[in-house]
């Protein structure tokens, strides 16, 4: 049986998409009886597949001091650029001796300078693990390009790479997953009453680092305010669940400002308790206008929920008949988008079946396990005798 290990850095400390992400995978790995052991840089662990692998923290004492000390040129060419960028150094070096340790064979990860220096250590025969890069932050071309095994997480961003010149025989297409039987629709009422916000109100929800860079919170404020003012007699209310960010503070003092009662910021969630928060919901947005592919989207969809997003082929791909697309660069766009689904119960019930419809039938648990373990099959036997085929197939594992 193939020996796999999933690993993140910031898995035990940090909740974002990519421990997320790690997290899950490690568990549906095990869950389908395979030999996985999931590698976390912080924490204790929590079952006996886990593994802690200690590192210095992005937020760590050792970690900052290491960042000012070093010059900014310097520092980013030996992987000390920045808190996470220490986080990953570190932890890279302390999964190598456990990578040795457990006999591991393929290694899966979306922490991309972990990729890169434990894939330099098996090129140096040091070990025989092979690593997995999924792809998930928005590396550059020039950076893909030295990975040779590369999870692209969306058709298109493989045909991004295909069309730069960039692309390997090695590289495939698989999409992150839901767990449909845990995120999946029902009643939420007891969240409305823990947030005092009216049973028959309409709920949107956004599940986001609160910050305006990239994932635009304070578009979304502007626009719901904007949408309030068209409509003051609508039933309506915003909820904010995410992480905390440097500008987090004032970007809820200035939505308060803007919407009073009208919105809500939940700040560090409760991750067990998201299916819950989905469920007590109407619709759900994003304001990003590029996402590599948003495990919150699908959080969405599955919990059938109709989806108001930006009209990027990624997002648009993943909400299908589930969701509304707009240019949500303008300002009015969210507004003009959203509106029928704020205003027609028909209107959201109908979107947000087909949505959880679209979900099962290409994101959910099984069927995009079973194509991460066809890649890993490929990963194993592409450059032995016999499967160069195989190796030209994996760029055609895609949903």
């Amino acid at each position: 049986m193939t020996r796999i290990c999933v690993a993140s850095s910031g898995l035990g400390h940090v909740a974002r998409g990519i421990e997320a992400w790690a997290d899950d995978l490690g568990h549906a790995l095990a869950a389908r009886g395979e030999d996985v052991i999931l590698c976390k840089g912080d924490g204790r662990p929590e079952s006996d597949f886990e593994r802690v692998v200690p590192c210095w923290t992005r937020e760590s004492r050792q970690a900052r001091l290491l960042v000012n000390w070093i010059p900014r040129s310097v520092g980013w060419r030996i992987g000390f650029g920045s808190g996470y960028a220490v986080e990953q150094t570190t932890f890279a070096r302390n999964l190598l001796r456990l990578l040795q340790e457990e006999d591991v064979d393929v290694l899966h990860v979306q922490d991309p300078h972990v990729a890169y220096r434990i894939q330099r250590a098996c090129e140096r025969g040091w070990i025989r693990t092979r690593t997995i890069l999924a792809h998930g932050t928005e590396e550059s071309i020039e950076f893909q390009a030295r990975i040779t095994y590369l999870q692209h997480l969306a058709p298109w961003h493989l045909e991004a790479a295909r069309a730069a010149g960039h692309c390997r025989s090695t590289w495939t297409a698989v999409p992150n997953f839901i767990d449909t039987d845990r995120f999946r629709p029902g009643d939420g009422g007891a969240i409305r009453q823990e947030l005092n916000i009216p049973q028959d109100a309409v709920m949107v929800l956004a599940t986001a680092a609160i910050k305006r860079h990239h994932k635009r919170v304070d578009y979304l404020v502007r626009e719901f305010r904007l949408m309030l003012d068209q409509c003051p007699e609508a039933p309506i209310w915003l909820v904010i669940a995410g992480g905390v960010e440097p500008e987090t503070e004032a970007i809820v003092a200035e939505a308060t400002q803007m919407l009073g009662r009208r919105v809500r910021f939940l700040v560090q969630f409760p991750r067990h308790r998201m299916p819950e928060l989905y469920r007590a919901a109407d619709v759900f947005t994003l304001g990003s206008l590029m996402e590599m592919m948003p495990i919150a989207l699908l959080e969405a969809l599955a919990s059938g929920l109709p989806c108001v997003v930006h009209h990027h082929p990624v997002m648009s791909w993943m909400a299908g008949p589930g969701g509304v697309t707009a240019d949500l660069s303008q300002p009015g766009g969210w507004v003009e988008a959203a509106t029928p689904l704020l205003l027609g119960q028909l209107q959201r019930q109908y979107t947000g079946e087909l949505g959880r419809q679209h979900c099962e039938s290409n994101f959910s648990r099984d069927r995009v396990i079973d194509q991460i373990l066809d890649y890993y099959e490929v990963v194993l036997h592409h450059d032995k005798p016999g499967h160069e085929a195989g190796a030209r197939d994996a760029m055609q594992v895609v949903t």
